[in-house]
C-alpha cells in the first residue's frame, strides 16, 4: 500500500462520520479525581477505598466489565461508559443527544448510581482540571500496558509537561458532528479559533502540584508543553485549503507510540502511523492513530473539542449548550466564521499566551475574552430557545469577568474544604435535585 492509498484510507474512515444535519447529536465525557473528602488527597486505584475496589461494587449494579490482567478498567450500561484514566481518573462518557435535556437527564440517572458508591466511603469525585493537592510522583499509574508505554515515550519524546498532562489533568470533552467536508471544514476552523476563548471560560484550576497556581489556563500551558507533534493547536487548522486528506496526513506522519498486536499492545515507540499501515489498515488501527494525538480539537468520526477543564453543574451544561448554540446554527456558524475568517497560527499562539497571564482579561481585536464570552451566549441563546436555560450560569460570571477558577478560588480561600465539596460531581447531583 503507497501513502496515497493510506491517506485515503484515513479520509474514507473520517469521511464516514457524515452524518444528515437532522441527526446531529451532541455526546461528552467528564473526568473526575476521586479524593477523600476531608484529606483532599486523591485516591489510587489500588488499595483499601481505592478505585478499583469502586469499579468492582459497580460492576454488581449491573455495569458490564472490561478487565485486562484481571482488573475492571471499564464499565458500561445502557447509554453510560466509564473507564479510568492513566492517574485513576474517574472518566464518565454519555451517548450522544439531539437534545440537552435528554443529556440532562441521562447525567442525573448515572450520576445517581455512581455517587453513592464514593459518598459512603467519604470521597467526591472533583470536578476541577488539576489535582487539589496531591503531586502527580505520589500517583501509581493505572495497570494497563498503554499507560506504560505512553509514560515511558514521553519521557524520552515529550515535553517538559507531557506527565503532568497524563496523571494530573482532567478536562470536560464534547463531541460534534458535520454533514460534509465543507462543513467540517468550518466547524473544524472555528473549534481551533476558539481554542483560547473556551480555555479561559472554562478555566478551572487553581492548584498546580499542591501550591496555588499564578497565572491562567493551567492545562493549556500543560498541554502546550506535553509532545508538540500531538498536542496543542495543529499549524494548518487555519489553511484555506483544510480537507480531511491534510489532516490524514497528519495522523500519517505521527508516532504511533503502541499497537494492539495478536491481541495484545505493542510498544512501537518513533514509528509513524505510515510504516504500521504497511502491516495493519484495519478501522480498529486507523481509530488507534486517531486517538493517539491529543490537540485542542481533534478528528474521528466526529469533532471533539478538548479545551474546556472539567468543571461542576451547571457549568458544565452551560459548555454543551454554548457549544450546541454556536455551531448548530447555521446563521452563527457562518457569522463566527464571518468574525475569525483571519485567524492564523501566529495569532492564536500569541492570544493563548496572553490568556495564560490575563485569563478572561486578555484582549482579542481589542475586545476582552469575556465580553466576547457574553456575545457568544447571545448569539447561543437566540438559536436553543428550548434550552437556553442552560446558559445562564455562564452568562452570569462572565458578566462579572470571571471563571469557574475565580469561584473556585474564592471557596478555598475560606475553606478548602468547602471549595472541593462544591466542585465535585457530589454537590453537582444535590444541585439537580438528588438527596442522600
Amino acid at each position: 500500500m503507497d501513502y496515497r492509498e493510506k491517506n485515503q484510507k484515513i479520509v474514507e474512515y473520517i469521511k464516514s462520520g457524515e452524518k444528515r444535519e437532522e441527526d446531529f447529536a451532541l455526546g461528552f465525557e467528564a473526568e473526575y479525581f476521586v479524593v477523600d473528602r476531608e484529606s483532599l488527597k486523591t485516591l489510587s486505584y489500588y488499595g483499601e477505598g481505592g478505585i478499583s475496589e469502586s469499579m468492582e461494587e459497580l460492576r454488581k449494579l449491573g455495569f458490564d466489565s472490561r478487565i485486562e490482567d484481571g482488573h475492571i478498567l471499564g464499565l458500561s450500561k445502557e447509554r453510560v461508559d466509564i473507564s479510568v484514566e492513566p492517574a485513576s481518573q474517574f472518566e464518565l462518557a454519555l451517548e450522544s443527544r439531539s437534545d440537552i435535556i435528554e443529556l440532562y437527564d441521562d447525567y442525573k440517572k448515572a450520576m445517581a448510581e455512581i455517587i453513592p458508591i464514593f459518598e459512603k466511603k467519604g470521597q467526591v469525585l472533583a470536578a476541577i482540571g488539576y489535582h487539589p493537592r496531591t503531586k502527580i510522583d505520589d500517583i501509581k499509574i493505572i495497570p494497563k500496558k498503554r499507560y506504560d508505554y505512553m509514560y515511558e515515550y514521553f519521557k524520552i519524546n515529550g515535553g517538559a509537561f507531557a506527565h503532568n498532562m497524563m496523571k494530573g489533568t482532567a478536562s470536560f470533552q464534547l463531541a460534534i458532528d458535520y454533514s460534509s467536508e465543507e462543513d467540517f471544514k468550518q466547524k473544524y476552523f472555528l473549534a481551533n479559533a476558539l481554542s483560547p476563548f473556551l480555555y479561559s471560560f472554562f478555566d478551572n484550576s487553581y492548584i498546580f502540584e499542591g501550591e496555588v497556581y499564578e497565572k491562567r489556563n493551567l492545562r493549556q500551558m500543560i498541554w502546550d508543553n506535553c509532545d508538540r507533534s500531538r498536542t496543542g493547536v495543529y499549524d494548518f487548522s487555519f489553511d484555506k485549503d483544510l480537507t480531511y486528506e491534510k489532516y490524514a496526513r497528519k495522523i500519517l506522519d505521527t508516532d504511533i507510540i503502541f499497537v494492539n498486536e495478536n491481541g495484545e499492545d505493542t510498544y512501537k515507540g518513533c514509528v509513524k502511523f505510515a510504516d504500521i499501515m504497511d502491516t495493519d489498515s484495519s478501522e480498529e488501527v486507523i481509530f488507534h492513530a486517531l486517538s493517539i494525538v491529543f490537540p485542542d480539537v481533534r478528528v474521528k468520526k466526529y469533532i471533539e473539542i478538548r479545551m474546556p477543564d472539567e468543571v461542576p453543574y451547571p457549568y458544565n451544561f452551560a459548555c454543551l449548550a454554548l457549544v450546541k448554540g454556536l455551531f448548530y446554527n447555521k446563521a452563527n456558524l457562518a457569522s463566527l466564521y464571518e468574525m475569525f475568517k483571519d485567524m492564523d497560527y501566529p495569532t492564536l499562539t500569541n492570544l493563548k499566551s496572553r490568556a495564560e497571564r490575563y485569563g478572561l482579561k486578555a484582549t482579542y481585536k481589542d475586545k476582552e475574552l469575556y465580553k466576547w464570552g457574553i456575545d457568544f451566549v447571545k448569539m447561543a441563546k437566540k438559536a436553543i430557545p428550548n434550552e437556553s436555560n442552560f446558559l445562564n450560569p455562564l452568562k452570569e460570571i462572565l458578566k462579572d469577568g470571571k471563571s469557574p477558577r475565580d469561584i473556585y478560588e474564592s471557596l478555598y480561600k475560606e475553606d478548602p474544604r468547602i471549595a472541593l465539596e462544591e466542585f465535585s460531581a457530589n454537590s453537582s447531583l444535590r444541585r439537580m435535585g438528588w438527596q442522600r
